[in-house]
């Protein structure tokens, strides 16, 4: 391989997602005839400023079509692409923002964006001849390979599920693993043992999986949903080792200006004092979008009163956006970013938002979605620029192992080669 190598053609077609919703899948084929895949994947939950997702509109596919994305691809990104050298990353994904020339990529659609993108990433590290991870820490400026801490999402509720849990994810993060083979040893035991609990106390309809492969059973309130994780990390021994993260999404059960949990309709200031009780219960040491996607300012009392160890998350305040993130930073609402390559639509976006966010002394955890494809893009993004932590479900579904799997073999690979391999555990949020 050589920096001669030039992207030859792009293809993009429509494939389906976990849910079997349509997303687009592009084949980069490069001038030496090798070539890389990239998919995209998508969210139910999503924040109203994300980048735009494409879809076609009409009835076929109930609307959710990505023809017109495809078409895109083909029409408009090839023609520019062909012929340009898939090392220069920066450069690519700028032609792509000034082709779209939209504030949210509303004209070639951040899922036609992305998959060109991502695609180009991988072939600038097939071109290189280096691992994906090793390209991304290279693009991003980073110095070392962290293998992240996992966050595993066992128990679903919100937009996720069909019971009456008003908050959405409910995850085992194993801080005190030795390394990431050991927190999936961890966390598959504590699933295992809480699928049991869930099967013997609320039977078998309780043990069914959610999009993201944790268990949705009949429960009415946060407090049965962590008193489950604790019983089944303490039945396993893990309770030195295991901490729990909760993402709200609390912009899902936001409206006529009340938050809706737990059957009761709360103010912002009366969900402030539900989630204190909550983090003076249980060890919860990371929340996600604790409130609407609109408010900067409430977050920020959690935040400034219990920032030194719990780590706030803006995921839906954020999304991923430059702009978002200033404000946020501004205004001091939180300390951590949710990474998702598809609310913003290209890689270099995702690293510069990455980069601005630990620069503050913000954690980063990097995200997938609810909707996802078997691409194990963000297992390598997550190392290569070492923030040390990943969130992509239960250790359940195809989709969601994806991700995990490829971590181990990543990390087996950085040991085989005699390279540093650290596991970011209790220093999750700043692990160099």
């Amino acid at each position: 391989m050589g920096d001669n190598v030039v992207i030859e053609k792009v293809k993009a077609r429509e494939i389906f997602d976990s849910r079997g919703n349509p997303t687009i899948e592009v084949d980069m084929f490069l001038s030496d005839g090798t070539m890389v895949r990239a998919m995209v994947p998508s969210g139910a939950s999503t924040g109203k400023h994300e980048a735009l997702e494409l879809r076609d509109g009409g009835t076929r596919l109930l609307g959710k079509g990505v023809l017109r994305a495809v078409q895109n691809v083909h029409e408009i990104i090839h023609p520019k692409i062909k012929g340009l050298s898939p090392t220069d990353q920066k450069m690519i994904d700028e032609m792509l923002l000034e082709l779209d020339g939209t504030d949210n990529k509303s004209r070639l659609g951040a899922n036609a964006i992305l998959a060109v993108s991502m695609a180009a990433c991988k072939a600038g590290a097939l071109v290189k001849g280096v691992p994906l991870y090793e390209h991304v820490r290279d693009l991003s400026g980073r110095k070392e390979f962290v293998l992240p801490v996992p966050s595993f999402n066992v128990i679903n509720g919100g937009a996720h599920a069909g019971n009456n849990l008003a908050i959405q994810e409910f995850m085992l993060f194993p801080l005190g693993a030795r390394t990431f083979r050991h927190a999936m040893e961890i966390g598959v035991e504590c699933y295992h043992t809480l699928k049991d609990l869930l099967k013997k106390k609320y039977g078998r309809n309780a043990i069914n999986v959610g999009d993201e492969g944790g268990f949705a059973p009949p429960l009415n309130s946060s407090r049965e949903a962590l008193d489950l994780l604790m019983t089944a990390v303490d039945e396993r021994g893990y309770n030195n080792e295991v901490k729990f993260t909760m993402d709200a999404a609390a912009s899902e059960f936001y409206r006529d200006e009340k938050y809706h949990v737990d059957g009761k309709a709360l103010t912002a200031e009366q969900l402030l004092e539900y989630y204190e009780d909550l983090l003076s219960a249980y060890p919860l040491v990371s929340l996600e979008d604790p409130f609407d996607e609109e408010d900067f300012d409430t977050p920020a009392f959690l935040t400034e009163k219990h920032g030194e160890w719990l780590q706030v998350v803006g995921d839906d305040l954020l999304v991923t956006n430059m702009k978002r993130i200033r404000i946020a930073l501004e205004k001091k609402s939180v300390n951590a970013l949710l990474l998702k390559v598809n609310q913003i639509g290209t890689v270099s976006e995702s690293i510069d938002a990455a980069l601005l966010a630990m620069a503050n002394n913000w954690g980063v955890m990097v995200s997938h979605r609810s909707g996802e494809t078997t691409d194990p893009f963000i297992a390598h993004l997550v190392v290569g620029l070492a923030t040390g932590q990943i969130k992509s479900g239960a250790p359940c579904r195809s989709e969601r192992l994806a991700k995990y799997n490829e971590l181990l073999r990543i990390e087996e690979q950085l040991q085989d080669e005699g390279k540093s391999v650290k596991y970011a555990g209790n220093n999750f949020r700043s692990p160099l």
